[in-house]
């Protein structure tokens, strides 16, 4: 059914009014109810699910798909693994069902358009091709979202999810034409055509055993062949392009050249990582980055021989590349290497990937939550650097006023710098330092060395020095003026939050329920779920889910599942802060 990991996904298609479409998969599993699935995507993601298949038999029994446009049953060959299929007649038992799903299909391509509507309240048959169009049509403007099934394990379904993209998914000419940022400043659209500049986005890093490094790429505009030179402006290189590869899952196949439109894989290029613009020399733009999430849970990890140590470097940094959500440091007091990601299921992945692909075989430390600190309360600070020393001295004077901002969830905003100086009283010139050193103290907190989030800093007044004022003093002015002000501003522990959902046969609920209470979890609801299950919604602390998998298989006998995701950072109970900020205390 809709897991957290659909929500997720689904808002970043809202966010990015993304045309879609859905594949219920997984219909030969136990528990398995395509319509219930549909009134999930309803209910939850707010869209308007439009069947375009019908599962026939479900579980073991499953065997084919309804195709309700042909009104004819799918069968896919087991023989040769639904490599093959046939069109056959629907049976006698599923013709009603069908016939009913079918009105529902039929009515909803009529809405695309008044002719349509006009034919269909008179009672006239939609072609094959109007019902496809129509879709299509209201697909694209983002109206209706076309729902299909199968079991992608099988190959059953697969070829008619394929053919929905070609018919109900937008080309590339049809979406809205990418924004970039010239040298300049100014914003441009680039069209996807052949003609126009190249630019694309480097999207995923992939180390392959045979190749080395695979950077895919989505080219937006223009071409590119191999041995041209391309332009990363984020890091402002030039590349050259090697080999050029087209994927089908895991083999290539090599390319010429890539056009408008299509996604590819360059081999070799070195200094490329995720979210970076490839452009044209000729013609520099930087296309909007990805935004990635800040890693919530850490841990120390080590290896447990010499051999191993250089070779966990070199994976660490390949997994790094690979994924922008996962982050490697030193930790400058202890020596130890931390690693960073967004739960305990994800370091635990990285960490056996280490073992499997790069046979690195290391210890693992307890994990550490990454909490973060804010302010709950509007001061104005003033923030002064003078110092003389024999000749030239350092003179930097600023005040700001700091103001909490909303962070209830992972969109909100963590920082925002205001200028409100005038007529001179901090120069121009001097502004950004400001803004740098406000932003460094920001990064090691006022309470327990954790980052600051969810401040406007306004700067509002100050003064100068024709001689001793530069920017290293004004950095230190805002540096100070953010220490002070935060300690004033009521400062408070956060802590992340996740979005936990259990699933849970209905007589172990209490037990379920009673063990995230203790969690300090709140629950948010329950409801019936797919397979004669209970579901459980609930939000619990990240520090309180540790060792959680156990918990459950032991308390359910192994019968209950949960999954969960990071949502928000909220304010942490006072003995919580209390004994955080008593063994992590900086000032």
């Amino acid at each position: 059914g809709v897991q957290p990991q659909t929500e997720t996904v689904w808002r970043q298609a809202n966010k990015y009014e993304v045309p879609r479409m859905i594949f219920v998969n997984k219909m030969d599993r136990t528990g398995a109810d395509f319509l219930a699935v549909v009134s999930q995507v309803k209910s939850r993601l707010g869209a308007t699910p439009v069947p375009i298949q019908l599962p026939v038999g479900a579980e073991d029994d499953f065997k084919g798909v309804i195709d309700l446009i042909k009104m004819k049953v799918i069968n896919w060959n087991e023989a040769d693994q639904g490599m093959t299929f046939s069109y056959e007649a629907i049976p006698a038992e599923l013709l009603e069902l069908a016939e009913e799903w079918r009105a529902h299909l039929v009515e909803s391509a009529a809405e695309a358009t008044e002719e349509l509507m006009d034919k269909y309240l008179e009672g006239e048959e939609l072609s094959e091709a109007e019902i496809k169009n129509a879709l299509r049509q209201r697909t694209l403007a983002n109206e209706i979202v076309p729902v299909t099934c199968g079991s992608a394990f099988k190959n059953k379904g697969v070829q008619a999810v394929l053919d929905g993209v070609v018919e109900y998914m937008p080309s590339p000419e049809q979406v809205k034409q990418i924004q970039g940022i010239l040298e300049n400043g100014t914003e441009e659209e680039r069209p996807a055509n052949d003609k126009a500049p190249f630019a694309a986005l480097a999207f995923k890093i992939a180390t392959d055993p045979f190749v080395g490094t695979l950077t895919f790429f989505r080219v937006y505009s223009g071409t590119v062949k191999q041995g041209d030179t391309v332009y990363n402006p984020v890091k402002s290189k030039r590349e050259r392009l090697g080999r050029i590869v087209q994927m089908h899952s895991n083999s290539r196949e090599e390319i010429k050249e890539v056009f408008a439109g299509d996604i590819a894989a360059a081999i070799g290029l070195k200094d490329v990582t995720t979210g970076e613009t490839l452009c044209d020399p000729n013609s520099i733009i930087t296309l909007e980055r990805m935004e990635f999430p800040e890693p919530v849970i850490s841990i120390a990890v080590e290896p447990r021989t010499i051999a191993d140590q250089d070779k966990m470097g070199i994976a660490l940094g390949k997994l790094a590349a690979e994924d922008p959500s996962f982050r490697v440091q030193t930790d400058e007091e202890s020596g130890q290497v931390i690693i960073s990601g967004m739960g305990e299921l994800h370091l635990d992945i990285i960490v056996d990937r280490m073992k499997r692909e790069f046979s690195v075989e290391c210890n693992v430390g307890k994990p550490q939550v990454s909490y973060r600190e804010a302010i709950r309360s509007t001061v104005k600070v003033e923030g002064k650097f003078i110092r003389q020393s024999g000749g030239r001295g350092q003179y930097g004077h600023v005040w700001i006023k700091l103001e909490p901002m909303d962070i209830t969830d992972d969109e909100s905003p963590i920082y925002e710098f205001v200028n409100e100086t005038v007529g001179g009283s901090v120069p121009k010139e001097f502004v950004p330092a400001v803004d740098k050193g406000i932003q460094e103290q920001m990064s090691q907190g006022v309470l327990a060395g954790y980052p600051l989030l969810g401040v406007k800093a306004t700067l509002y007044d100050g003064s100068f020095h024709d001689v001793d004022s530069n920017e290293m003093a004004f950095k230190i002015a805002g540096s100070l003026a953010m220490k002070n002000g935060a300690l004033e501003a009521n400062p408070v522990l956060l802590e992340p939050v996740m979005k936990v959902e259990v699933l849970t046969p209905d007589s172990n609920m209490g037990d379920v329920v009673g063990d995230l209470n203790r969690r300090r979890g709140i629950i948010e609801g329950m409801e019936d779920a797919l397979g004669g299950l209970k579901q459980i919604n609930a939000q619990v602390p990240l520090s309180e889910m540790f060792g959680y998998a156990t918990a459950l298989r032991s308390a359910t006998q192994g019968r209950a599942s949960y999954s969960m995701e990071f949502v928000k950072y909220a304010e942490a109970s006072k003995n919580v802060a209390d004994t955080i900020i008593s063994a992590r205390a900086v000032i």
